[in-house]
């Protein structure tokens, strides 16, 4: 058994210490008798951690087991995760949805292991690593392959474009904001689930919004714009928005975006033609997650927005507004932003997170 580092002792608590040292003192001859004296325990207690010590050969006897052996192996866990993987659809339910009593009965049915609701749970927490998650939404017909093709060779080329041009990269999304809420846990009295009351649930402003990262300073900027109430972006207020944005923005632009029609309709193929600064680029179809304006939106509707319920569509037109002002102030959010979409590593994030933090300070 070598030697413990300094940080090794800090770690040990007394019982721990007490089994190393009884091990230590019996390979240096000492009398199993006069160890257990000394420390102040039994004699069979001293045999019992010699023959623990020869059967793990390192120092991960010292750490005591308590409660009853686990049921299942290790090389039974590792196949339950691999069964788990496959997803619950795969071993006969209707959904993929895995909880403490189907793992139980994925247990019984491939290891005849009984286990109840709480013990397949610590199986699943404890001896996995797995924790409950809400599934993120994807869409069927996404092609994988283009899309990694995308990131991997398409998005390094527009980069590259950008640096050459030295031009403003501007990624733009769209998004609805209603006045029913985007739900939240929150605490309540047990057996009391708080109620929240709508005023018109299909009430909505529509936002259209543009991150942009400047060429020379490297910073992260906002740009957005909502529509009269209840109003849907078209090709003539997309084309508007782009007008507006290439007016704030002194210099050469690329625009990022998803391969909608009102972004590749004739009006705005035509502006194009006369704005020559101006080049538009698109995301692989089915790939929202890849848009940092996306999670711009999700910021704002969870973080900021979560359970909000005004009660008409001026007041949430305000509430809006004062939050994607304040968005706009918070680099640290905008570079989470950046950062969360997957697209670090060909952003060079090294330049953009040199100002601080990448974590949202009210994160969800």
């Amino acid at each position: 058994m070598g030697r413990l580092r300094p940080s090794d002792y800090r770690a040990e608590t007394a019982r721990e210490f007490k089994r190393r040292r009884a091990v230590e003192l019996m390979k240096k001859g000492e009398s199993p008798c006069l160890v257990a004296k000394v420390l102040g325990v039994s004699v069979a207690s001293i045999y019992k951690w010699h023959r623990q010590f020869l059967e793990c050969g390192n120092v991960e006897f010292a750490r005591p087991r308590n409660g009853r052996p686990r049921k299942i192996s290790t090389t039974q866990l590792d196949s339950l995760r691999k069964l788990l993987l496959q997803g619950s659809v795969e071993h006969g339910w209707h959904n993929e949805l895995w909880t403490s009593d189907r793992v139980a009965a994925l247990i019984w049915r491939h290891f005849r292991i009984r286990y109840s609701h709480s013990a397949a749970w610590k199986v699943l927490t404890h001896y996995l690593g797995w924790t409950a998650q809400v599934p993120v939404h994807r869409l069927a017909e996404r092609n994988e392959p283009a899309i990694e093709n995308w990131k991997a060779v398409q998005f390094p080329r527009i980069l590259a474009g950008v640096r050459n041009r030295k031009a403003y990269l501007v990624f733009m999304d769209e998004a609805g904001f209603l006045l029913a809420p985007t739900f939240r846990r929150t605490f309540s009295p047990r057996g009391k689930r708080p109620v929240i009351k709508t005023a018109d649930p299909h009430g909505r402003i529509s936002a259209i919004g543009a991150l942009f990262i400047s060429p020379k300073r490297k910073r992260l900027g906002l740009l957005y714009c909502p529509l009269p109430d209840n109003m849907n972006f078209r090709a003539d207020s997309v084309v508007h928005f782009v007008r507006d944005v290439s007016r704030k923005l002194a210099g050469p632009i690329t625009i990022v975006c998803d391969a909608y029609r009102i972004h590749c309709s004739k009006l705005m193929l035509g502006f194009l033609k006369r704005a020559k600064r101006v080049e538009i680029e698109e995301f692989p179809p089915c790939a929202p997650e890849l848009n940092p304006v996306d999670r711009v939106w999700a910021y704002v509707k969870r973080a900021r927005l979560g359970n909000y319920v005004p009660n008409d569509l001026p007041r949430l037109r305000n509430r809006l507004n004062s939050e994607f002002r304040l968005v706009r102030r918070k680099q640290n959010v905008l570079r989470w932003c950046v950062k969360e979409a997957g697209l670090g590593s060909a952003l060079d994030l090294a330049l953009i997170e040199s100002n601080g933090d990448c974590n949202p300070i009210e994160p969800f």
